[in-house]
């Protein structure tokens, strides 16, 4: 896309990212979270009731631990029962290695759900980038939506994997500590649970404070990742204007953000450990010292201590897990509003309802606008009233000053956007009748920025069209001049393009004109596209274009009105109207708007 738009259009570029800012629910995610994992739902529950039978068995391990500490104490005095040890032994034994079975198989299942379902939000991602608007990538930075796709959707996998099946168990073990610590002995029961209930109060008052700076740490980190990709794929304009400073200060800005809400919530949720820490060794003397009382009164034997001492491990050590596993959902839910926000965009209209076909074969190439009035926001109207007859073959030129909406104008021929009122009628029949795919089938789109992916010449220059021969891309590098550059490559046109690559900005400008030559369609539209080459190569170019153009109607914006002169018919845009029309002859004979253009550029 040309400089056209930039006074008119909203664009990221040189004020940082432009991210959202939506007051964040928790409640609210894990509710979407849960709706979009309702396909792997059978899977977490087993692995979810896994980790809680994992939990139950281990809660019952201290009860036979108590039985065998009893039967080793009176034995010390009546001489020990070594089969009931043996027997108590091997019980205990096998209900360890089922628990660890049972934790090690819902583990497993856990890992495989958090990889597919970060697969399937990817995927999702994916299949959404391509149904949303042109709009949205004009007021999201490319860095931010990045973040989104790789920063959030690992959040989510790597706390399902972690966190789920753990602080189900640890729930479940908390739980079942409780239960198993008043079927023992509810006096020391009460004990440990008072000691513990300063460890809840500390913990509901951090989860209160820190999910606010774990979304915040989420929306910083997708600015931080849009600067990066912002300064870096312009690197070169950096350095040539000194922007390094600027560049560094706003890094330093954006990071310095990052690092001030991963320290809150850091510090908030790193305080929870030694809290838990505390809490548990409070709760270890508290049993010791009432149990002790109670041993020598008689109420209870040496072995409840024991059991007692685990099960205070049991119900402490899940409250630091669920701590953590609440920090960890936390961090997700505020991935997962990120994601979800994304998914969620309102996507382009619809067209299942559309049936209408223009098959290019059939299509004459007649075009007209009537009354287009479009603007990229309502209250900023970009083409106010554009009306234009174009005829079959004719080679339609396209001028004006920046901002004019030269390229809105192809943009609405495409439907990239949607047009605020008039219409446009392709053959007669409205683009509003026929899908984006139909009418992107029937043109040729050569732009000004040139983009080349990595992969051989071959599939650069048949990119997306079947059964294109070798001699067929050879006679279109041929037509525009190339085909010497190519074949004196490593391997021709199997020689494999990246970004290191240094192909200048004409030669990478050719081969995509080249790439326009062999899609067979009825319309073509070129946008600047001889800005980067040099008046030589400009030349073969523009040869290579009159034969391009032949029996096509063609559209061309050109700010270098020499390569438009034997244009058919000549629009001269003003804000976003068509001020003057004609060929240049005409044109120049008149003496107006576009004489002046067309003048200014050859003043010394």
């Amino acid at each position: 896309m040309s400089n056209d738009e930039v006074k008119s259009k909203p664009r990221n570029v040189g004020r940082g990212p432009n991210v959202a800012e939506k007051p964040h629910n928790f409640k609210s995610a894990i509710k979407k979270m849960v709706f979009y994992l309702k396909k792997f739902l059978p899977l977490i529950v087993v692995s979810l009731v896994l980790a809680s039978l994992s939990a139950v068995l281990s809660i019952i391990g201290p009860n036979k631990l108590s039985d065998l500490t009893d039967v080793i104490t009176e034995g010390i005095m009546k001489g020990i029962d070594f089969e009931a040890v043996k027997s108590i032994s091997i019980f205990l034994l096998c209900l360890y290695f089922t628990s660890a079975l049972f934790n090690y198989i819902q583990t497993l299942i856990m890992t495989n759900v958090a990889n597919n379902f970060a697969k399937d939000l990817r995927s999702r991602i994916s299949k959404k980038i391509n149904r949303l608007p042109l709009k949205y990538f004009d007021e999201h930075s490319y860095g931010d939506i990045l973040s989104r796709v790789t920063n959030d959707v690992d959040t989510i996998g790597i706390t399902m994997h972690n966190s789920l099946g753990s602080l189900v168990s640890a729930i479940t073990l908390f739980i079942g500590s409780i239960i198993m610590m008043f079927v023992t002995n509810w006096i020391m029961a009460i004990t440990g649970i008072l000691a513990s209930i300063i460890g809840f109060v500390f913990m509901s008052l951090i989860l209160s404070k820190s999910q606010k700076y774990f979304s915040q740490r989420q929306t910083e980190l997708g600015k931080l990742n849009g600067h990066i990709e912002e300064i870096y794929s312009n690197h070169n304009v950096v350095k040539a204007y000194n922007g390094e400073k600027e560049a560094s200060e706003k890094f330093d800005k954006y990071n310095q953000k990052v690092y001030e809400s991963n320290r809150k919530s850091q510090f908030l949720s790193g305080m929870m450990q030694p809290i838990m820490g505390f809490v548990g060794n409070l709760s270890y003397v508290a049993v010791c010292v009432v149990g002790s009382i109670l041993v020598m009164n008689g109420d209870i034997k040496f072995g409840v201590i024991v059991a007692f001492m685990i099960y205070v491990r049991l119900f402490t050590n899940p409250l630091s897990q669920i701590a953590q596993g609440m920090n960890n959902l936390q961090s997700t839910a505020a991935a997962a509003e990120r994601v979800f926000e994304f998914i969620e965009e309102k996507e382009m209209s619809s067209e299942e309802v559309i049936k209408k076909r223009l098959h290019k074969s059939k299509v004459k190439g007649n075009v007209v606008f009537d009354h287009v009035k479009f603007g990229y926001n309502s209250d900023k109207i970009v083409i106010n009233d554009f009306s234009c007859n174009v005829k079959k073959g004719q080679k339609i030129a396209i001028v004006g000053p920046t901002g004019a909406g030269k390229t809105t104008m192809v943009n609405l021929l495409m439907k990239f956007y949607e047009i605020n009122s008039g219409d446009i009628l392709i053959d007669g029949e409205s683009i509003r009748e026929l899908s984006r795919e139909n009418i992107h089938d029937l043109f040729i789109m050569v732009l000004q920025d040139t983009w080349l992916f990595e992969g051989s010449i071959r599939d650069n220059i048949k990119y997306n069209k079947e059964n294109v021969t070798d001699e067929e891309i050879m006679d279109a590098l041929e037509v525009v001049g190339v085909d010497h550059f190519v074949k004196s490559l490593p391997k021709g046109l199997d020689y494999v393009l990246t970004d290191n690559d240094s192909i200048s900005a004409g030669q990478k400008q050719l081969l995509t004109i080249a790439r326009g030559m062999i899609k067979d369609a009825p319309f073509l539209i070129l946008d600047e596209a001889t800005s980067s080459v040099d008046t030589r190569t400009e030349e073969l170019v523009q040869k290579a274009m009159d034969k391009l153009t032949e029996g096509r109607t063609s559209f061309i914006i050109a700010h270098r009105l020499s390569t438009i002169k034997n244009a058919d018919l000549i629009l001269v845009m003003k804000d976003g109207n068509i001020i003057e029309q004609g060929n240049h002859k005409n044109l120049m004979e008149k003496n107006g708007f576009y004489a002046d253009l067309y003048n200014s550029q050859f003043k010394k």
